[in-house]
């Protein structure tokens, strides 16, 4: 009775983690930013008479975009919306959003080539292995029917534990893009220096970044009831 109750949790745990991995990887929040460029103040006379002073209006160019795995996507607005997470909410987005593959860094520099290349395929190729052993560790234990061989149990609660690791280590080198490595510093001088001395950069994590440390939390539990499960039938049935 109690391997029932083990084995209904460890199926629960690890279809929570499955559906919450899929959602990360599947949707394209995990990077959510807002750019602007403000410029103000008087112009020269442009044909006008003598004495006579144009005064140019305060501007605001902003531009919001998102960005995941698979794309980056944009679109601009008339005015700064303080409220980030709403404005890139699914359903506020107008028809006339632009989206291109994502990245190889999240804020790219010519004069960082190599690097942003490097760090985004280590970063792609563990998000693969953790997707491809939640899928395949589903499978395998799928197969294990109920109670039939503790190998199974044990291969697919690995499988689950690997994949919370891989998934950790996405999540650990995408908070260190933002927040450890100099990659928005430089942007953001990079902008100012080309584009606009008055260049400013909001960034906020998306949902898709908030659905992975769920996903690992299952996953990690999941796979430790499942090897647990495996240890218990080799035990008592074996």
């Amino acid at each position: 009775m109690k391997l029932n109750v083990a084995l209904f949790f460890a199926g629960l745990f690890g279809a929570l983690a499955a559906v919450f991995i899929l959602l990360s990887f599947g949707t394209d929040y995990w990077l959510m930013a807002s750019e602007s460029c403000k410029s103000n103040g008087s112009v020269g006379p442009i044909g006008v008479a003598r004495g006579d002073v144009v005064m140019q209006k305060d501007s605001s160019d902003v531009t919001f975009y998102h960005e995941g795995f698979f794309w980056r996507c944009s679109f601009g607005a008339d005015m700064e919306d303080n409220d980030l997470m709403w404005k890139l909410w699914f359903t506020n987005q107008p028809s006339s959003k632009v989206c291109m593959h994502a990245y190889l860094f999240p804020f790219p520099c010519p004069s960082r080539a190599t690097m942003p290349h490097i760090y985004r395929g280590f970063w792609s190729v563990f998000m693969l292995i953790g997707v491809a052993a939640v899928i395949v560790g589903g499978f395998v234990i799928i197969c294990a029917a109920p109670f039939a061989s503790h190998c199974l149990y044990k291969t697919g609660g690995t499988l689950l534990l690997a994949a919370g690791f891989f998934l950790l280590c996405v999540v650990v080198m995408f908070v260190l893009w933002l927040e450890v490595l100099d990659v928005v510093t430089v942007y953001i001088d990079y902008q100012r220096a080309t584009l606009c001395p008055n260049f400013a950069l909001s960034i906020d994590y998306g949902l898709s970044f908030m659905f992975a440390p769920i996903g690992i939390f299952f996953c990690f539990l999941s796979g430790l009831l499942f090897l647990l499960i495996g240890r218990t039938i080799r035990i008592h049935y074996h």
